[in-house]
């Protein structure tokens, strides 16, 4: 007879597996569709939008880490919807990675609080809002990687929510 303990474990692992397949391909149009609807507004006045700040500064695909940008993006708890003040930083960095053929990490955290399961599951959401609103901002799929570490690498130790929220977080990482 096999053990439950073993059974449990083993579920959980392929549920783990099936869950991070899933969450690995790249958006569909339909999701694609959905994120700018959640935006508000249409794929090309985004871009517009953005190239046009930029031009007011006299920019064009200068260094967003030169330049002091956020790289951490943070989220409320049990939410992977982008807030607006995260919105107006990764406009800057589609800016950069669209004049670019450089890629980007985009590493998704959770807090403590939950199952590993599904701190991993939330973490992997977190990062792929971001990816979607920067392919919505024309940034190529292809210069974009994902990966979620959920709870394993919080930013700051502590069991209470002054920890908590910094570790709800995903880390953009330039890689070349």
């Amino acid at each position: 007879m096999i053990d439950r303990t073993i059974l449990k474990t083993v579920a959980s692992i392929g549920f783990v597996a099936a869950l991070l397949a899933g969450c690995s391909s790249s958006p569909s149009e339909d999701d694609m569709a959905a994120a700018t609807d959640v935006y508000g507004r249409g794929e090309s006045a985004r871009v517009d939008a953005a190239d046009d700040r930029a031009a007011l500064r006299g920019e064009s695909g200068d260094d967003p880490l030169a330049a002091g940008l956020d790289t951490v993006f943070y989220f409320d708890f049990d939410k992977s919807e982008l807030r607006v003040d995260v919105r107006a930083a990764l406009d800057e960095h589609a800016v950069y990675l669209r004049n670019k053929s450089g890629l980007v990490r985009l590493e998704g955290h959770g807090d403590e609080r939950g199952t590993r399961e599904y701190n991993l599951a939330l973490a992997e959401r977190r990062a792929r809002a971001i990816a979607n609103y920067l392919s919505i901002q024309g940034v190529p799929n292809s210069q974009i990687e994902t990966i979620s570490y959920g709870e394993e690498k919080p930013a700051a130790l502590g069991h209470n929510e002054a920890a908590w929220s910094k570790n709800r977080r995903v880390e953009l990482i330039y890689l070349d």
